[in-house]
């Protein structure tokens, strides 16, 4: 497969099928629904690159690696019970692969020569014209049921960030947003605490 209208958009896929495709657009699959992906548009990669440069001084001597889209995450559901959920190890039980735009995986043993599989400890996605429902529905709910820790949402049109964490039920609890003239903080990783205004600067 090499073209996105050679699929069928209602139907259901797995990882299994996802390694067959060979799409000249990036595509992810949530609960086995294809959900294209749009090229990101200038402002998107200039606060990804600004947040991962935050990321690389503060993670630089610490066990955790970053990653950037492309880069497949395999998720699975952890609420379910251990004999309703799936082997994860198999690429047919997989449905949700996730291409996040910045991620932190700080167990090794989730990565592997295709991407992670498991959760992340800390993802961010940056919003762009087109994916908002996207991120803030779908993978929200994802993110949540895959108990990805902690959750950053950015929001370049409003230049703040909204944080989601995991209470002790396993469910997401926003924090007030950050805004540009505030740091932001992780609640995960205690001392990974920057600036904002650098982030969403203009072009110099």
């Amino acid at each position: 497969m090499t073209h996105l209208l050679d699929l069928d958009l209602n139907k259901n896929y797995t990882y299994a099928d996802y390694l067959t495709w060979h799409l000249e657009q990036t595509v992810e699959l949530f609960k086995g629904k294809i959900m294209p992906m749009a090229a990101p548009a200038e402002y998107h990669q200039r606060i990804s690159v600004r947040i991962m440069y935050q990321f690389l001084k503060y993670f630089e001597d610490k066990p955790c690696n970053i990653y950037t889209a492309p880069f497949d995450v395999r998720l699975y559901n952890n609420n379910l019970s251990a004999n309703n959920s799936p082997n994860p190890n198999n690429d047919n039980n997989i449905t949700t692969v996730v291409q996040p735009d910045l991620c932190v995986i700080c167990d090794a043993a989730k990565i592997d020569k295709r991407g992670c599989i498991g959760s992340p400890d800390l993802i961010v996605e940056i919003l762009s014209e087109g994916n908002c429902k996207k991120e803030m529905n779908n993978k929200f709910v994802l993110y949540e049921q895959a108990a990805v820790k902690e959750y950053w949402i950015v929001q370049p049109e409003n230049k703040s960030i909204i944080v989601y964490i995991l209470d002790q039920n396993n469910q997401y609890i926003g924090l007030k947003p950050f805004t540009e003239d505030q740091q932001i903080y992780s609640s995960v990783f205690k001392d990974l605490i920057f600036d904002l205004e650098p982030i969403f600067a203009p072009l110099k």
